[in-house]
């Protein structure tokens, strides 16, 4: 075993592994492992060629992180790269890092203030009425499955749920929502087209905005729209870019992830089906095995620190490896699995943990027992070694799952 390079400093390392090799690779405990074994707990990799930044993997790291607002901000704008010019302005990295008027990317009393429209508009949601909307639209799905051929469980069902379900939920036109879905990929993907897709996306809310400003509906954009917390239609847009963005994709990973799961083990699916393990312990399963944020972006440091041995200069940017601290020994990774338990990182924790825990489980428990009930003979279609992962450095879920099944009725 090789001595950890710990004690380094981001500005003296190149060749670094880049961080959708942790999302990308077939095995990416082992890559977590390779890392920790040359680095420790807190890791540099590269964002993309040239950008680095530190992965923090360790569980008790993360937590040392997330509750230390005043040495690692959530405001991008402290950036030491960003501040000086070093990311390019068409980078693909900036929709989902620069900075934004959004509780994602603030602290304090400004990150309370932006959070309370979140917290109230979710909660002002009847479960009652979102589990009928959820279960209708999984229906509807369905039965607009092809009758023969394989099924793109990705493209036709676990993307579509939740894209459907938050874009009614928002008064979003279901046209329109599909749209947005096309750009949340992409902003995911951190790509070429990352930005101009996301500003496509800025384009939609924006008239979805000015039609609620005209006609106000009982749905989450008026409720965002009415919120004395939201100063301007400028801090609304920037809430709804987040719900929509973050909320949507880690979902239909979720969703897509625990199909594969389902598919590819069948000690795993024989255990569901047969009542012996709960879906919500599935979904439970997941969230500790493969997250669909893999990757958390991120957190700045104020000022120069120390972390897992790793010295961190002021400016730069560390990323929560939520999937990697799952895997921590020390946080009894291998007690974790099936037994009711969530200490898993995968909502986050502390002052920014998701707000929306409760919508999205129920979206995704709605989602994978429709599948349980209406396709219960699903079998892959293809090899589950040959199933493709979504190209992103931050969410690892599949591109597509192929299946044959028989539809039932509803």
């Amino acid at each position: 075993m090789s001595t950890p390079a710990i004690g380094c400093r981001l500005a003296e390392l190149t060749d670094l592994t880049p961080l959708s090799a942790t999302t990308t690779c077939p095995d990416p405990e082992a890559a977590y492992a390779r890392l920790r074994e040359e680095f420790g707990q807190v890791a540099p990799v590269a964002l993309v060629p040239g950008i680095p930044a530190w992965l923090v993997m360790g569980y008790r790291e993360i937590r040392s992180v997330v509750r230390d607002e005043l040495h690692f901000s959530r405001d991008s704008s402290n950036w030491g790269q960003l501040r000086d010019g070093r990311i390019s302005p068409d980078s693909g990295l900036l929709p989902i890092m620069a900075p934004r008027e959004n509780a994602y990317f603030s602290d304090g009393a400004k990150h309370r203030r932006l959070r309370a429209p979140l917290v109230a508009a979710l909660a002002g949601v009847s479960e009652q009425h979102m589990a009928r909307l959820i279960r209708a639209t999984c229906d509807r799905l369905i039965d607009r499955l092809p009758a023969e051929g394989p099924i793109d469980l990705v493209a036709s069902y676990a993307a579509q749920v939740p894209m459907l379900t938050v874009a009614l939920l928002f008064g979003i036109t279901p046209d329109l929502g599909e749209r947005l879905q096309a750009c949340v990929i992409a902003l995911f993907g951190s790509g070429g087209d990352a930005q101009a897709l996301f500003g496509e996306m800025a384009t939609i809310l924006t008239r979805v905005i000015s039609a609620h400003r005209a006609a106000p509906a009982a749905d989450l954009t008026t409720a965002f729209l009415d919120h004395p917390n939201h100063r301007d239609d400028a801090e609304v847009l920037a809430s709804m870019l987040l719900t929509l963005g973050a909320g949507w994709e880690t979902t239909q990973v979720w969703i897509a992830q625990t199909l594969r799961i389902m598919l590819t083990d069948p000690r795993f699916d024989a255990q569901v089906r047969g009542g012996h393990l709960g879906i919500d312990d599935a979904l439970d399963h997941v969230l500790w095995t493969d997250p669909p944020m893999a990757n958390q972006p991120t957190r700045w440091a104020t000022s120069d620190t120390v972390l897992g041995g790793q010295h961190i200069a002021r400016g730069d940017a560390l990323i929560l490896g939520l999937a990697a601290a799952n895997s921590d020994p020390w946080a009894g990774a291998q007690d974790r699995i099936d037994t009711g338990n969530r200490a898993h990182l995968a909502f986050g924790i502390g002052l920014h943990a998701c707000p929306a825990q409760r919508a999205s489980r129920l979206i995704a428990r709605t989602a994978v027992e429709t599948i349980l009930h209406r396709l219960p003979d699903a079998r892959l279609d293809m090899p589950a070694a040959e199933v493709p992962l979504h190209p992103s450095p931050w969410t690892r879920g599949p591109a597509h799952l192929l299946v044959t099944a028989t539809r039932t009725r509803s």
